[in-house]
């Protein structure tokens, strides 16, 4: 099975990396869209800004190769949030694969304790909808990072509440996505990619 990550100006690729290796599977980091489109499985992780990050996509023509993509697609964190169809992040029109829109997080200032932003640290997911999870993985805790969230909407494939409930994952046709890291969730974290490389 070949397994492509896809190279572009986002962090966090190599932790992807490093969590595949530790499951037993190599993974080629590429951009080469004949690799790409070749690939069995397609990841596309990120963590940066989404409106210089699309910016980067559309120039290297990432943005009309990914669409395009008929094999499984996991999007990752940003990589989440750039399939949506608009993010709040630069007022920016993403990829569109997702009609969810991308919003920033408002903090409560009465509950200013719980509601810090970033999002960052341990939070379950629930009402799990996709075969990129199981029925084990319901109610577990995986880990967030983000600033921005994708709200709730028909492709919502897993629900993490924090300020309010959002999409923690996105399923639609062959496009799979988490706002959550699972290369840093442990063993729930490796149980879905487990999954992805199944589908």
């Amino acid at each position: 099975m070949k397994i492509v990550i896809i190279k572009y100006n986002a962090g966090n690729i190599e932790s992807v990396n490093n969590a595949l290796n530790r499951l037993g599977i190599n993974a080629e980091i590429t951009a080469d869209p004949n690799k790409i489109r070749n690939a069995d499985k397609v990841i596309f992780p990120g963590v940066g800004e989404a409106s210089t990050t699309m910016k980067y996509l559309r120039m290297h023509k990432l943005n009309e190769l990914i669409v395009s993509l008929k094999q499984p697609v996991l999007g990752i964190c940003l990589g989440l949030q750039l399939m949506c169809s608009h993010s709040e992040e630069g007022n920016t029109n993403c990829l569109g694969i997702f009609d969810e829109k991308v919003k920033r997080f408002i903090p409560k200032p009465a509950e200013e304790f719980v509601t810090k932003v970033p999002h960052m640290g341990w939070n379950a997911i629930y009402n799990l909808k996709s075969d990129l999870f199981s029925f084990a993985l319901e109610n577990e805790y995986v880990y967030f990072v983000h600033s921005f969230y994708a709200g709730l909407g028909e492709h919502t494939a897993a629900t993490c509440n924090y300020i309010e409930p959002f999409s923690a994952a996105l399923q639609k046709d062959n496009f799979y996505a988490t706002q959550f890291h699972p290369e840093k969730s442990g063993k729930v974290g490796a149980a879905i990619l487990q999954n992805f490389l199944k589908i």
